[in-house]
């Protein structure tokens, strides 16, 4: 069954007027008045949006002071605040069919709602539009044992751009590691496959797109790839992929059960759309400060198809604007450049669409980007970027200057008694296309779909064995899929950390800063070791 606002090929989109909007939040809320009630649509997003005295709920002094000292600004951005934002956003997709997916109704009224926060905070805010092309799973994806017994469904993920397809068939597995160190990425590993089945293969070694196409080149009618670590695997065949085959994904376990089992028979079953949209980053920047060396901050705006996104990345997108609204009044030494991406479940595309269409001098003005993704995860690890690369693992530091931000978020949490271990730049947020072009990067992260290790637990507290976050890229990961402390904490180092760079800079790019900003600001009031 399509979704509304289907139309042959192309995703339809509608621009929400904030009047519009406003009005679907507060009914939403249980809010408004009597039928015919002449509320205008900001007065109404006010509601929501802690820009004001009754909207924040903080004390007057928050809201009327100016919040330029790291004592008044992490006072002032607070939990609740924080979860004001979520709630919005979860009441946008209540609304919409329970989602905020780049290209869809609930984002754009997502772009609506945070673009009002900011305007009405007093930023110069920027909605610039952009296509780009999108995946939406149309009905739920059917992955079920047909023989031998017992038969029944199995969990599985599917692929994003999977192609649609329902097949019953035989399967294949193809030999996994250590017998074949590159399982699926030649199309010699599929000499005499019989065509007409569905090909079982491991993950690892090339992208899911690669072996997916030789499968398919081969004959096969679907694919099922099984992780090769343990956790439900959450992959990507990429926008260029257009073959019209089934490819899902399941753990490991799972996937290895199937390959012994003899005679199996599956059915595969996908319905999707993969076409052109058009959606919108929300930038936003400060009146003052030096347009020559310029502070981003940024996260994604957009959940993936399956769910609302209130952690991934409804928390990162809150604590920014939480901040934003209690720096109103902050006159930055640096200009302050706040920006919500959009389609980044799709590739990364707004973040990279935005820096590709920079001029070199416009990139160079840029002095460093933070970047908050999923920072509330109810099985959290506090990780940091890791722009030194002192863990030396996986890809290597970041630009000149991104030690320093990581120094920055590790002097925080050491203020805080907080531990905290390194984690990748490993390109899976939007930070990317920013190191990319040499500009520094740093940022926050509490774990998606990781499994959580028993000195992990013994460190951070939580559940050995599950994942930091067990809703990531699901129908649950909504308003009640957070950590408390893990976001409150969180909040305040992206209040912070803002506030320090907007300042001072000077430890990244060696520009003149404000002097009672000099990094680190905040000293160490006892070490606590870290659990790299």
């Amino acid at each position: 069954m399509k979704k509304s606002g289907m139309d042959g090929r192309r995703l339809a989109r509608g621009r929400w007027s904030a009047t519009a909007l406003a009005a679907m939040l507060v009914v939403a809320c249980g809010g408004g008045g009597e039928s015919g009630s002449d509320a205008s649509g900001d007065a109404a997003v006010a509601k929501l949006a802690p820009a004001g005295a009754s909207a924040a709920g903080e004390s007057s002094s928050c809201l009327n002071r100016v919040n330029n000292t790291f004592s008044k600004l992490l006072e002032c951005v607070t939990l609740d605040g924080v979860r004001r934002h979520q709630q919005a956003l979860q009441t946008i997709a209540d609304a919409n069919n329970g989602i905020r997916t780049s290209g869809t109704p609930g984002y754009d009224a997502s772009v609506d709602y945070a673009a009002q926060v900011l305007r009405d905070a007093g930023y110069l805010v920027t909605v610039t539009d952009f296509q780009f092309q999108t995946f939406i799973t149309l009905s739920a994806t059917v992955l079920e044992q047909v023989s031998p017994g017992p038969v029944g469904p199995l969990a599985n993920v599917i692929m994003e751009y999977s192609g649609s397809g329902d097949v019953t068939a035989p399967v294949t597995a193809l030999t996994p590691p250590p017998g074949d160190g590159t399982p699926g990425c030649e199309a010699a590993d599929f000499v005499g496959f019989p065509a007409g089945n569905i090909a079982l293969i491991s993950r690892g070694a090339c992208p899911f797109a690669l072996k997916a196409a030789n499968a398919h080149a081969a004959g096969a009618s679907g694919v099922v790839i099984y992780n090769n670590t343990a956790g439900d695997l959450n992959g990507t065949l990429g926008e260029a992929f257009t073959l019209d085959i089934g490819v899902t994904g399941v753990t490991q376990a799972l996937g290895q059960q199937l390959a012994a089992t003899p005679g199996l028979v599956l059915r595969l079953k996908t319905d999707t759309f993969r076409g052109e949209a058009t959606t919108s980053n929300v930038i936003a920047e400060s009146r003052s400060g030096d347009p020559n060396n310029v502070v981003m901050v940024g996260a994604h705006l957009d959940s993936v198809n399956e769910g609302p996104g209130i952690n991934d990345n409804g928390s990162g997108v809150a604590a920014i604007l939480e901040t934003a609204v209690q720096m109103a009044k902050v006159k930055p030494r640096n200009k302050l450049r706040f920006a919500l991406w959009g389609a980044e479940e799709s590739g990364l595309v707004g973040s990279t669409n935005y820096v590709e269409g920079l001029s070199d001098a416009d990139k160079a003005r840029i002095a460093l980007y933070l970047n908050f993704d999923m920072i509330g995860s109810p099985n959290h690890v506090f990780f940091v970027y890791d722009g030194d690369d002192s863990d030396a693992t996986g890809e290597g530091p970041g630009p000149g200057g991104s030690d320093q931000i990581e120094k920055a978020f590790e002097s925080f949490y050491m203020q805080r008694g907080v531990p905290f271990k390194g984690t990748d730049f490993d390109g899976r947020s939007d930070y990317r296309a920013f190191i990319q072009n040499l500009i520094p990067a740093g940022g926050l992260f509490t774990g998606a779909e990781g499994i959580k290790t028993a000195a992990e637990a013994v460190t951070w507290g939580g559940t050995a064995g599950q994942a930091y976050d067990p809703c990531y890229h699901q129908a649950c990961d909504t308003f009640a899929n957070n950590n408390d402390t893990a976001l409150d904490v969180n909040a305040d180092a992206v209040a912070y950390t803002t506030l320090l760079f907007s300042m001072n800079t000077s430890t990244v790019n060696d520009q003149r800063g404000k002097g009672n900003f000099r990094m680190p600001a905040l000293k160490p009031l006892h070490p606590v070791p870290t659990a790299n």
